[in-house]
């Protein structure tokens, strides 16, 4: 499940920007969210429509549309405008960050996974890679004046699906296909409004875009969405969390070779620290990744 995530999701910012050419940022981010919502709905309610093993209290409820905005509300609409002044490899890139941020959650939020010498270590190292991204000239200028928004808006949706990677890995028994439905539900009646807000009225995008909609929607969203339930709340966040060591590979070699994306040499050094500073933070779960 781990190498799947990692190729639908590298490939998933490639296509966000083929379907940014026909479609405004916030209802692409809509349409896709939709689209998955439907999808996941329809599986949850033909296995009986049961999310919780047993009745939540407030406190659970308020924890799940938390969970719901946090990782497909928020994170689809920053990356889908972010992805206006930004390239797709560095989306992509900046994902690996996920992982350097769950550690310092995890370490106060999630039993068993606490911050050692060695993963502090790591995260120092993979921040520094985090910093280089964001400010240093990780890719060629793109000319627009909102390239730095844009690029603090993609590392802030990789912090959205951090905080909530660890409070998914809180919340009691649940069943995964009904907790991936209910969270595309949710985000999708956030999402929505905000589109009709701040974009007006849904545009009529062209039939290439629709196709570019419909896959979104349905393989990096609703079948990526439901795997990345099951590993979290099998796995915990922090193996989760191993599933961007493929990301930023696979969204730059994408970037290069099928849109004729720049490669300088900051991205690869960002990319180097980010990606040795997850493998030395998270050494004991890479050896249950390759079973070792």
């Amino acid at each position: 499940m781990i190498s799947i995530l990692g190729v639908v999701w590298g490939g998933t910012f490639l296509v966000i920007e083929l379907a940014l050419a026909g479609i405004t940022p916030f209802w692409l981010a809509a349409c896709r969210i939709g689209f998955g919502a439907l999808l996941t709905g329809a599986v949850w309610g033909l296995r009986g429509g049961r999310l919780f093993a047993t009745p939540p209290n407030g406190g659970e409820r308020i924890n799940l549309c938390v969970i719901a905005a946090l990782s497909s509300a928020m994170p689809f609409m920053l990356l889908s405008w972010g992805q206006q002044y930004v390239t797709s490899g560095f989306a992509g890139v900046s994902m690996a960050s996920v992982a350097l941020m769950v550690l310092p959650l995890a370490h106060f939020l999630v039993p068993g996974e606490r911050i050692t010498l060695r993963r502090a270590i790591g995260f120092v190292i993979g921040f520094t890679g985090i910093t280089m991204l964001i400010g240093g000239q990780a890719f060629e200028s793109t000319g627009v004046a909102l390239e730095m928004p844009g690029r603090i808006a993609c590392v802030g949706a990789a912090g959205c699906y951090a905080v909530s990677s660890v409070l998914m890995r809180r919340l009691p028994p649940v069943d995964p296909v009904g907790l991936s439905a209910m969270l595309l539900i949710l985000g999708a009646l956030l999402v929505i409004p905000m589109a009709w807000i701040v974009e007006g009225p849904p545009p009529m995008p062209d039939a290439r875009t629709l196709w570019l909609v419909a896959f979104l929607g349905l393989l990096p969203t609703a079948a990526a969405n439901l795997l990345r339930v099951t590993v979290v709340r099998t796995a915990g966040p922090v193996f989760m969390s191993l599933v961007n060591y493929q990301v930023p590979v696979w969204s730059v070699l994408m970037g290069v070779a099928i849109l004729g994306e720049p490669l300088p040499s900051s991205l690869i050094w960002a990319m180097a620290l980010i990606l040795s500073g997850v493998a030395l933070s998270q050494i004991g779960a890479l050896r249950r990744l390759f079973g070792s």
